[in-house]
């Protein structure tokens, strides 16, 4: 049975009081899932409320075919790994995100071995990732990505080829009907990894909703944040079936709320949410529907880039484990929309526009024609023209093998820049207030993948006295072994941590 199913539209089951919690967690994500289940192993007494405002868990930006990609680990993501003017690679980025994934396995094992997840199967697989490129430049590139690289312990065992014979063996569909006097390359990696994130959070969520102190509402939109005198936050709810509102009191509010995120933030107030915008990027799939064709792919091949696009619109031709049945999917289109979700307003982008943050809307909109043109191309592509971006990574593609599907909505943050007066970025940041008690979490990629770094340094900075007890320490480290440590320095320790997540998760 789905998971989800077994909500209700409101579980408030007399676990919670309505008056005063210790934390409220604002969307059933995947982050707010994974920082419920830290903190209830942190500190069991604590109680939590979650409101979703959808009337199912992970339905916005956690659900597999709303991630734009997923198991990121930068094996094969060419935008983490820039070339500089002198032509060499950076990869301190790669190392970082790599480090981060491996936290998040390590996180994910503990969940398995303390029962949060029936089985590992529901959630990870194991897929080869692989980056795929053509022509000179790019091939010049991908090999010195590949030597750069592999100089690292997280990156042992990359293969590289420019051989069509080799890269076939790899991933048949990329070569079938291929020009071979063409000039291409490949990496491979074959401990590379999908992940559901969907299924992950339904499951950590079923779990969490099952301790005491713990209440899950769905159908329950968040429509206001305010400080009370006594530092705590006053949080009004409105149940979005019968109209109901309710108020509660919270000393601790986590807004996990994806897009839905910054106007929530923009109403605490505080100052470290002035000069914070948005900038909403759409975008579509296209899903193959011919089962001969997706099992003959089985790896995540990603492209680079086009001139001015977004790193989350990094074309990919991906095989997905999606509810036990393999999928293959092509994309991610972008395009523009001015919601915020992917159910949301088609006013939020306008709603967020504030006198303290239209100063650096207008510069990022100054300093970044490329990316307007680009999105505006997308906006008008037929299916011609998508099928011909399909063509380039599946040259034997045909149109009718394939259906075009929505995929999720992203906001990439739009931030004061000493410099320039805005800057747009295209990561993930958390936004936290002075003294801890809100903390607001903005961006998209590489997001879900690195969810569980990102809440251990939130719970660190959001509850500095309690982190630093030997009791939490000592939870920490259970639930993340190597915590304190440095996977990135210590490679016996990085190497005897990936053979025990790869067994305990069923990856070998």
């Amino acid at each position: 049975m789905n998971v989800s199913l077994a909500f209700n539209n409101n579980m408030n089951n007399g676990k919670v009081s309505n008056t005063t919690v210790d934390v409220v967690l604002v969307g059933a994500g995947i982050m707010s899932a994974t920082l419920g289940v830290m903190l209830k192993q942190l500190q069991p007494d604590i109680t939590i409320e979650i409101f979703e405002r959808l009337d199912t868990v992970a339905a916005e930006s956690s659900d597999a075919m709303n991630n734009a990609g997923t198991g990121h680990s930068a094996f094969c993501e060419l935008n983490y790994t820039p070339q500089r003017k002198d032509g060499s690679i950076e990869i301190v980025k790669a190392i970082k995100i790599a480090e981060q994934f491996e936290i998040s396995k390590e996180f994910w094992s503990f969940l398995v071995e303390a029962g949060y997840i029936d089985s590992p199967q529901s959630f990870i697989s194991k897929i080869p990732h692989m980056s795929f490129v053509w022509g000179e430049d790019n091939v010049d590139y991908l090999k010195k990505r590949r030597d750069a690289l592999v100089q690292h312990h997280f990156f042992k065992g990359m293969e590289y080829s420019e051989d069509h014979a080799q890269i076939e063996k790899w991933a048949p569909l990329i070569m079938d009907g291929r020009d071979r006097g063409h000039k291409v390359s490949a990496t491979y990696m074959d401990i590379g990894t999908d992940v559901n994130f969907g299924s992950l959070t339904r499951s950590l969520i079923a779990k969490l909703q099952q301790k005491p102190g713990v209440n899950v509402s769905l159908n329950h939109d968040v429509t206001d944040i305010k400080r009370n005198k006594d530092n705590t936050w006053q949080i009004k709810v409105s149940d979005r079936i019968n109209g109901n509102r309710r108020k509660l009191n919270a000393k601790f509010v986590f807004v996990g709320a994806g897009g839905g995120a910054l106007h929530l933030l923009q109403k605490s107030g505080i100052p470290e949410s002035k000069g914070f915008g948005g900038f909403p990027v759409s975008g579509q799939w296209l899903v193959c529907n011919n089962p001969e064709i997706i099992k003959k792919h089985d790896a995540k091949v990603y492209g680079k880039a086009s001139v001015g696009s977004p790193p989350m619109s990094v074309p990919h031709l991906d095989t997905r484990m999606i509810d036990g049945k393999r999928s293959l999917l092509f994309g991610p289109y972008a395009g523009f929309s001015t919601r915020f979700l992917k159910k949301g307003s088609l006013l939020d982008l306008f709603t967020s526009i504030k006198f303290n943050n239209i100063l650096p809307l207008l510069a990022v909109g100054r300093d970044n024609m490329a990316l307007t043109k680009y999105l505006i191309s997308q906006v008008l592509q037929s299916p011609a023209d998508r099928l011909k971006a399909l063509q380039e990574y599946f040259p034997a593609a045909k149109g009718q093998d394939w259906t075009l599907d929505i995929a999720g909505q992203r906001v990439q943050i739009i931030k004061k820049d000493a410099k320039r007066t805005g800057v747009l970025e295209f990561g993930t940041e958390v936004v936290t207030s002075a003294d801890g008690s809100i903390s607001a979490l903005l961006g998209a990629s590489p997001g879900a993948s690195t969810s569980v770094p990102i809440m251990v340094d939130l719970i660190s900075r959001c509850f500095k006295d309690k982190a630093k007890t030997p009791e939490w320490q000592a939870i920490f480290q259970k639930m993340i072994p190597s915590y304190g440590q440095s996977l990135v320095n210590d490679e016996t320790l990085a190497t005897s941590t990936r053979e025990r997540t790869s067994k305990v998760l069923g990856l070998v």
